[in-house]
């Protein structure tokens, strides 16, 4: 069976909040062997809600709703499927005693309107709120089954993974199991790395293989089904293996990981600390480093040398150097690098220098961009690359290239042990 999930609320189509709740259902039912073949956003308006059903119906067997359980005016979302179906609404003493006690337990007043939160359709199966008021709702009527769940996540989540999906899978009798992993790489364009498996796509209808461009980055999205969930992640393990063998140079990582967070595990497993000398990048390499759990074990400190008079006195960059070559310079971002890991006595030291524009510098274009990585025990290794775009574009991209080669170096360094 196939499936759609309707998200109603205005907040959403206004950008007030991201819809996070199709995003975990659709992974939820995946597991369940249930396809999710359509999202749907709608306003709170009962002739537009009406509408995404009817249109729902004619594509779908199963409709999820999520949002407008709540106790306002623009909560409609049961009142209008009430009427599409032709279905009353009845009070749930289970719920309605649910929200009386938290009221009394809140010593808050509880107003007449909260009580709508403890109607549900005639005839369905009512889900139990046990982090919230609203209860959630399931009911089959003329081939369909529609779910209804409240909005906010916490509330959401918990309903469906204790209620909702258990009595999904009930109703479906399936038992097959849809399974996904995604690749990520770096380094390739997606025109390029879809050019290189391009064969291996179209021969595929189970597993399949689903490119998708990121900021830099190109992830792929297998996804296999069986009724054995282990044959299911077998055959995940042979598509896998026929893509590395012609762009696995390029893969650094697996489903919701980042180049940081892999980089982040590397200096950990091998227990090496790092420093880094930003002028292009104005410190952004450290603070993304030390968004992530952990850094203070590997990250030591670092220095932002937006000046000359910094990269000469604080991180001793040679004069000679500055005057002969220039701060965009690959003699200037390896002396950086090596000066930074001498300074704070760290096993690496990474450094970034170049141009983010909007106009050139010493001569050089917009782009230009010099990332060092200085090893402790190996050469220092110079990595120049051209960029475009715009200014912050320029320098998020530079980090995660420099992510990236050190990566590789250590990746390198590893395999020559």
């Amino acid at each position: 069976m196939n499936a759609e999930i309707i998200a109603v609320g205005s907040e959403l189509l206004l950008g007030q909040i991201v819809n996070t709740n199709a995003r975990f259902l659709s992974q939820q039912l995946a597991g369940l062997g249930i396809d999710v073949y359509y999202h749907t956003v709608v306003g709170d308006n009962p002739d537009r809600v009406k509408a995404a059903i009817e249109h729902a119906e004619t594509r779908s067997e199963i409709i999820i709703f999520t949002g407008g359980l709540g106790p306002t005016k623009d909560d409609l979302t049961k009142e209008t499927i009430a009427r599409h179906l032709g279905k009353g609404l009845v009070m749930d003493e289970t719920a309605l005693a649910s929200i009386e006690l938290f009221f009394k337990r809140t010593n808050r007043v509880m107003t007449e309107n909260n009580r709508k939160q403890a109607l549900v359709l005639e005839g369905s199966q009512i889900l139990a709120n046990d982090h919230g008021m609203a209860p959630g709702m399931v009911l089959e009527s003329a081939g369909h089954i529609y779910m209804l769940l409240p909005g906010p996540p916490k509330e959401m989540e918990p309903m469906f993974l204790d209620y909702g999906g258990p009595a999904l899978s009930s109703k479906t009798g399936s038992n097959e199991k849809i399974v996904s992993r995604v690749l990520r790489f770096f380094g390739i364009g997606e025109a390029a790395l879809e050019t290189e498996i391009m064969d291996i796509i179209e021969a595929q209808s189970n597993p399949t293989i689903a490119p998708l461009a990121g900021d830099g980055e190109v992830t792929l999205r297998l996804t296999a089904k069986h009724l054995d969930e282990k044959i299911a992640h077998m055959m995940l393990d042979d598509v896998e293996k026929n893509i590395n063998q012609r762009v696995g140079e390029f893969l650094y990582g697996y489903d919701n990981t980042s180049l940081l967070q892999e980089l982040m595990n590397g200096l950990k497993e091998r227990k090496l600390t790092i420093t880094a000398a930003e002028s292009l990048t104005g410190g952004l390499f450290q603070q993304e480093l030390t968004t992530i759990s952990g850094a203070s074990s590997v990250f030591e400190g670092g220095v932002v040398c937006y000046s000359n008079e910094v990269k000469q006195q604080i991180l001793q960059v040679n004069q000679e150097t500055l005057d002969n070559h220039g701060a965009v310079s690959e003699q200037c971002a390896k002396e950086l690098a090596e000066n930074a890991a001498r300074i704070f006595a760290t096993d690496i030291g990474i450094s970034f220098t170049g141009v983010a524009g909007p106009d050139e510098l010493e001569g050089k274009p917009v782009g230009t961009v010099y990332i060092g990585i200085a090893v402790k025990g190996s050469p220092t290794m110079v990595e120049k690359i051209t960029l475009s775009g715009t200014r912050n574009a320029i320098r998020n991209r530079s980090v995660k290239y420099g992510c990236y080669f050190l990566l590789k170096k250590l990746k390198e360094s590893q395999n020559a042990n």
